[in-house]
């Protein structure tokens, strides 16, 4: 693909800040800064990676803001084309008078994520790479950030290349064993090579759910009685006032979203109204948005108050957290203990933990916090596993994986090679897929409009 025009977008966030930034990429980048942009001093030949000070300026000359401006010749340029930044102060109209000027001098609107789409096509970054720079940006934790920095670092694309070179040589074998039937198909040339490649393949899968958790994160919904504690939990976790609290029962009346850090995971916590019959209109429609909550949950948070004894409400509540992973949590530990709940979680078939809390007083948060984090996660890879974060990437490498192990047993039951040829050329075409060798128009222009326009 190649691109003859020049774009523009604001690169910065809608908002008020002290700077905000306007960028250009194209073979009319440096020419359209010169028409908007008027150093304080000195020519208007420009080193490259060296700020200017100087100001915005209208076709009349008139002054429209002071900025700073650095040029970024091509190829050594996120894009590898030309490229300019004009750093304004980052209110709404600096921004958006600078970005006209250029628009009025020849360059054309970004699309979402365009400047990353030439990056991309330019060779600059692989596919992977370009959607970790969405990863990056998007980032929750710290965890989150450090996967999206060993992304964009190209660690998994080194791997995900080296096992698609891996495939290519027993490819190579297989498909000249179709125009050479009655030589004998040497295992060290093919079959070996399949299982070290369907065994590194398989690795990268088994802690892709792992991956993606720490990059989208879960949701986990408080249930239990009115009165258990959920919100008082809630607010404590997130260490704000978020939810309203008081001593009368049923207070919350609706659901409620807030998304917490939990031992690097980024959680949606949701708070619901307690699950109960009522006569009343208003909280029949918050408990059962609570049941519809807990239906797309990945965890459910069962809160008993462990000072008051088990009642039939708990059991009819812990029954609906049967087919959802639960974990247990006995909350007002900080009170004399009256709740015995050893028979009802005995058959709960789907309880992972308990953990005893007390929200007032911040007891067993910390392990709270950890426990949701291993329920969610669970076996956690070994320190320097490369972890697949996204689930286009899983996807392909899945089909991949069963690409490889189909021809492995085909091979291994005698059927014809040219079958075997075909499903390793199906994985060796999945793999490509990630890094974007073997990737459609249709699937880029899809990856990409999910960026934001600017990036």
């Amino acid at each position: 693909m190649l691109y003859t025009d020049t774009i523009t977008a604001i690169a910065t966030p809608v908002g008020e800040g002290g700077v905000g930034i306007i960028r250009l990429s194209g073979t009319e980048a440096l020419p359209i800064l010169r028409r908007i942009f008027r150093p304080r001093r000195g020519s208007d030949r420009y080193r490259p990676q060296l700020l200017r000070y100087g100001q915005v300026v209208a076709a009349d000359g008139s002054v429209e803001d002071e900025a700073l401006a650095v040029y970024f010749r091509a190829p050594h340029s996120y894009t590898r084309e030309d490229v300019v930044e004009v750093h304004c102060h980052g209110g709404a109209l600096p921004l958006r008078r600078t970005l006209e000027l250029a628009l009025e001098h020849g360059a054309r609107l970004a699309e979402p994520g365009e400047f990353t789409m030439r990056a991309f096509v330019h060779g600059r970054i692989d596919l992977a790479q370009a959607e970790a720079t969405l990863d990056l940006i998007q980032a929750k934790t710290r965890t989150g950030l450090e996967l999206a920095l060993q992304q964009l670092g190209g660690r998994l694309s080194q791997e995900i290349r080296s096992l698609r070179q891996a495939l290519l040589r027993p490819l190579a074998y297989l498909t000249a064993m179709i125009d050479f039937p009655e030589d004998h198909l040497p295992d060290e040339e093919v079959l070996q090579p399949l299982r070290s490649a369907y065994a590194l393949a398989e690795q990268l899968l088994q802690h892709a759910d792992q991956g993606i958790i720490y990059r989208y994160g879960a949701r986990a919904v408080l249930l239990g009685r009115p009165n258990a504690g959920k919100s008082s939990l809630l607010n404590a976790l997130l260490r704000v006032e978020r939810a309203i609290v008081t001593p009368i029962a049923g207070t919350t009346r609706d659901t409620l979203e807030e998304t917490a850090n939990l031992g690097g995971v980024p959680v949606v916590l949701i708070d619901t109204a307690g699950i109960t019959e009522s006569s009343d209109p208003v909280e029949r429609i918050g408990v059962e948005r609570s049941r519809r909550a807990l239906a797309t949950a990945d965890l459910a948070l069962l809160v008993l108050d462990s000072s008051a004894p088990l009642t039939e409400e708990d059991r009819l509540i812990a029954a609906l957290t049967h087919a959802t992973p639960t974990i247990v949590i006995f909350n007002k530990s900080d009170l004399p203990r009256q709740l015995n709940a050893a028979s009802m979680l005995a058959g709960h078939p789907m309880l992972r933990a308990e953990v005893t809390t007390a929200a007032t007083t911040g007891q067993g948060l910390p392990e709270l916090g950890t426990t949701v984090a291993q329920v969610l996660l669970g076996p956690v890879a070994l320190p320097g596993t490369t972890l697949v974060t996204n689930p286009r990437h899983r996807d392909a490498l899945a089909r991949a994986v069963d690409g490889v192990h189909t021809a492995i047993k085909g091979l291994e039951q005698g059927l014809p090679w040219d079958l075997a040829a075909i499903d390793v050329t199906d994985a060796v075409q999945a793999l490509g897929e990630i890094t974007g060798e073997t990737v459609s128009e249709d699937l880029l222009a899809e990856i990409f409009s999910r960026f934001c326009i600017g990036k």
